[in-house]
């Protein structure tokens, strides 16, 4: 077991495909809207289909405000390190120290060796690596006077000025394998980034115990070098086989890797926006709230971390905060807690009389109920929040495109036609995307969950009747959001009916999620409903 104790981080992994780059560049904005930590690319020279990274990465930069940024690995051959020090740290200024630097030895040498760099063997790519490090280190160290000086066999720098620095201390992570790699990880590097895809049952402890053992002899802390991870897989109603099934299985999972194998940053391989947003939103809170409670009972136990040292990490990836949970399944008297309806509406339109809804039947007041019986109305807490997060999600995007147009001006309107085209297509697709899992969400309801409520307790047949009007309403609202989305992406001027669209259904949707809490919280655990 070798849990860091490090903050979890979720990340993307994102196509550079320059075929569509408005889609590349929207991609990677979503990532930072859904609430994703990082951004990466892979980096490939030698590849027509692709942007260049770095450029790729400059204009992300430029787009975002949050999200950290880095390629997933920098192809090293082909980008000379004094150079690279010096881009590095320049992108880190300017995105105000949101850069990370992805290091990797080389591969696919007779494309490296068409652009005109140099093939090496692994044992040359490793030591060219090491050089490469101490290049950059020196370059970013502007304490130490006098210039850098590296008379390497690969690389050669006489007497070169420092600087500039980064902004923060960016941490340099190798996507390494091999052991003579992983060694060099555990004495030079801040984090090790290998994909799961690439490695078989039992590699990720053994490569954690080659970079710990060099970690040591160097006199470091194993805790100093992060582990990193990517990942990919399927999302599924059923599990089929290892990050293939739904998103509590995955949160499983990954925790699991997390307290067993020490993986700290999780980055999903996907160009798909539900892959993204399942991601940010049902899969990283859940692993954070179930790594946190390994962590809370293995303390409680006496239980350490693999590396228990005090020394604090540098500060590579800030993780987003643990999300807390108002939906506890505990065992004894009813203990979850419907969310309640705060009476605030956005829109003059009403779309039902609220005040017709019918109620069900009291609880009895002397009942008990165990854990399992809660969990249902917890889980339903939990996914009526996911879709509450979701639809702040939708009115910050809003936010962001109102206030791209208004700081629009002349002597930047190409730029800012560009900025509003882009974010038209991020909110398109995430409105889109929004408004599927919303009609998902009540299409099983309906089918499944519903009947098997009114066939096991009569006395809830008007609400459930209500529930399923309501949905058929939420329907009509969410066709209107549609129907001003397109509106607004054709047309400069739309803006304002899209965002009456959207306030008409946070009304209605917040309005009916709490009086479904309110209603059916109680009843799936009397009544053992799944």
């Amino acid at each position: 077991m070798s849990d860091y104790g490090h903050d979890l981080v979720f990340g993307s992994f994102v196509t550079p495909s320059a075929g569509d780059p408005d889609r590349t560049v929207g991609v990677a904005v979503l990532a930072e809207q859904v609430g994703l930590d990082l951004v990466t690319f892979q980096d490939h020279p030698y590849q027509p289909a692709f942007l260049d990274t770095w450029t790729l990465l400059s204009f992300v930069a430029a787009r975002t405000h949050r999200v950290h940024l880095a390629a997933n690995v920098t192809n090293l051959p082909l980008r000379p390190p004094a150079v690279l020090a010096r881009s590095v740290a320049s992108l880190d200024l300017l995105s105000g120290g949101r850069v990370s630097l992805g290091l990797g030895a080389g591969a696919f040498w007779d494309a490296i060796e068409a652009m005109g760099g140099r093939r090496l063997t692994p044992g040359e790519g490793v030591r060219a690596l090491t050089e490469a490090i101490e290049v950059i280190r020196q370059l970013w160290d502007v304490e130490t006077r006098g210039g850098v000086r590296v008379d390497g066999e690969f690389y050669r720098v006489v007497g070169a000025k420092r600087g500039p620095a980064p902004a923060h201390h960016t941490p340099i992570w190798l996507g390494a394998y091999k052991p003579r790699m992983l060694q060099l990880t555990g004495r030079r590097a801040d984090g090790w980034l290998p994909t799961l895809g690439y490695l078989q049952p039992g590699d990720l402890a053994k490569g954690n115990a080659i970079i710990d053992d060099a970690a040591r002899e160097a006199g470091r802390s194993p805790r100093e070098v992060r582990r990193l991870l990517n990942i990919a897989g399927q999302f599924s109603a059923v599990g089929r086989g290892p990050l293939d099934g739904p998103a509590e299985q995955w949160a499983e999972e990954l925790a699991e890797l997390a307290v067993e194998d020490g993986v700290g940053t999780f980055i999903l391989a996907s160009d798909d926006p539900d892959d993204l947003r399942r991601f940010a939103g049902e899969v990283a809170p859940a692993v954070r709230e179930l790594v946190a409670a390994e962590r809370e009972q293995g303390a409680a136990v006496g239980r350490t971390p693999a590396q228990p040292e005090p020394d604090p990490e540098p500060a590579a990836v800030v993780a987003a905060p643990v999300r807390g949970s108002r939906a506890t399944a505990t065992g004894g008297a009813f203990a979850v807690v419907p969310t309640p309806d705060d009476g605030v509406r956005r829109s003059e339109r009403r779309v039902w009389d609220e005040s017709t809804r019918p109620s069900g039947p009291a609880p009895d007041p002397e009942r008990t109920y165990t854990p399992q019986e809660q969990a249902t109305g917890a889980h339903l807490v939990q996914i009526h929040d996911g879709l509450r997060a979701e639809l702040a999600q939708i009115h910050d995007l809003i936010d962001q495109v109102a206030a791209g147009e208004i700081d629009a001006g002349a002597a930047r309107s190409h730029i800012n036609t560009m900025t509003m085209r882009q974010n038209r297509w991020t909110l398109g697709v995430y409105c889109e995307s929004y408004c599927r899992i919303v009609t998902t969400h009540h299409t099983i309801e309906d089918q499944s969950f519903f009947p098997r409520l009114r066939a096991r307790d009569p006395r809830l047949g008007p609400v459930v009747d209500r529930l399923e009007q309501e949905h058929h309403v939420i329907h009509d609202v969410l066709e209107g959001v549609d129907r001003a989305l397109v509106a607004y992406v054709g047309s400069p001027d739309g803006l304002a009916e899209l965002r009456a669209a959207v306030d008409l259904l946070t009304d209605a949707l917040l309005s009916h999620l709490s009086y479904e809490e309110r209603e059916l919280v109680e009843p799936l655990a009397r009544l053992g409903i799944a």
